[in-house]
């Protein structure tokens, strides 16, 4: 189990990789963000993008399951989001490309509101194969500390 005290700035963690195919962006897109470059190849042709791309939300649905699939899943509270700062798409995803993530602890504080825990501030970084950045954003979670014997 993973507590406050070990999520110490500079700490990082990684997710992935994960392969994007045309069949999971279609489907994505049909269900959450049905616009023509993200549904059909010919009309991604035609698009600013030149091609067919994944949502940027489904990349963000994509890092969240290489954050859920790390080691930062074992928090002993589990993965409780409180904020998203700072979201940016640098780049699409594209079909056949593979992702990677690196989730960053840049900073904590303790709860003043609820003694027991304490907000972390994680930066996201996803990647594809090139290693070119598509994503980042910043993330504060909420985190027990280690419970004291007593």
């Amino acid at each position: 189990m993973l507590y406050f005290e070990d999520l110490t700035p500079g700490r990082v963690f990684h997710g992935g990789p994960i392969s994007a195919t045309v069949e999971e962006i279609v489907d994505f897109a049909r269900r959450f963000d049905p616009q023509p470059f993200h549904l059909d190849p010919m009309a991604g042709l035609q698009s600013v993008f030149g091609g067919l791309v994944s949502s940027g939300w489904h990349t963000a649905a994509l890092t969240m399951r290489m954050l859920a699939d790390s080691d930062l899943s074992k928090i002993s509270n589990g993965l409780v989001g409180l904020q998203i700062d700072k979201l940016i798409w640098h780049q699409p995803v594209r079909p056949g490309d593979t992702i990677r993530a690196e989730f960053d602890v840049m900073g904590r504080k303790h709860s003043q509101s609820r003694p027991g825990f304490g907000v972390v501030t994680l930066a996201w970084r996803t990647f594809n194969q090139h290693d070119q950045l598509i994503m980042s954003l910043e993330n504060a979670i909420w985190v027990a500390l280690r419970p004291t014997e007593g």
